[in-house]
């Protein structure tokens, strides 16, 4: 499974990508996460099971982070990325 994630809130400066790369590479998830704008921006790609965690992770974020809207895209597996970065 694949999805494109969006974050907004309070989640720049606050360890948010950090705490996003750290799970999904212990979920063994692939794809990337980053800064855009004031929003954080994730593409994993995984198992559905991995991938829900992440996506929960993602709604509350680390301590520290308000998260006031998450949007979640389902998308087609493209296989581009090898890790998690």
């Amino acid at each position: 499974m694949r999805v494109e994630i969006w974050i907004s809130g309070d989640v720049i400066g606050v360890f948010f990508r950090a705490g996003v790369r750290d799970l999904a590479r212990s979920l063994g998830l692939t794809g990337m996460v980053e800064n855009s704008g004031d929003r954080v921006h994730v593409i994993a790609e995984g198992e559905k099971k991995a991938v829900d965690q992440l996506i929960e992770f993602c709604k509350q974020g680390p301590e520290g982070a308000r998260v006031e809207k998450v949007e979640v895209k389902e998308q087609k597996e493209t296989y581009q990325f090898q890790e998690f970065s």
